[in-house]
């Protein structure tokens, strides 16, 4: 999966504009930490590049986010192996974000299916069995 410079750009600064970062674990936070250093170490000495870096860090503009974005996006073409190492870091942090919680509590013997789609359709089958209804027994009034 390839991401966008205006993508990395945006998650490595995430800090900066987030209010709230109780989505992230503990290491997402740290890996965003190593993204945006490196980014930083990667710009550093161009003027243009440092003053769009600070306004984002000390002001949370968003145009200068986008100036970011287009710098990060000329050097990750000029540079492939940064490239490749910005792609890593943040898919390491996608990984960290995705959420791999589910509960389920199974009861009598019962068999539980659990499935997360983040598009298009899980089709899940198994057997069935009640018990305790003949084909003479009766529920309020109906015949089973």
């Amino acid at each position: 999966m390839t991401l966008t410079a205006n993508a990395i750009a945006s998650l490595a600064f995430t800090k900066v504009f987030e209010t709230t970062l109780e989505k992230f674990t503990e290491a997402a936070l740290t890996k965003i930490d190593q993204l945006r250093q490196k980014i930083w170490d990667k710009l550093k000495g161009n003027p243009t590049a440092e003053a769009a870096l600070a306004e984002v860090e000390n002001n949370r503009s968003r145009s200068h986010l986008n100036q970011i974005a287009a710098l990060l996006h000329e050097v990750m073409i000029q540079e492939p192996q940064f490239a490749q190492e910005v792609q890593a870091i943040t898919q390491d942090i996608q990984v960290s974000l995705q959420d791999n919680s589910m509960t389920q509590n199974n009861y009598d013997n019962s068999t539980g299916y659990q499935t997360k789609v983040a598009g298009g359709n899980t089709f899940v089958g198994g057997t069935h069995y009640h018990h305790g209804l003949g084909p003479d027994d009766t529920i309020d009034g109906g015949t089973f």
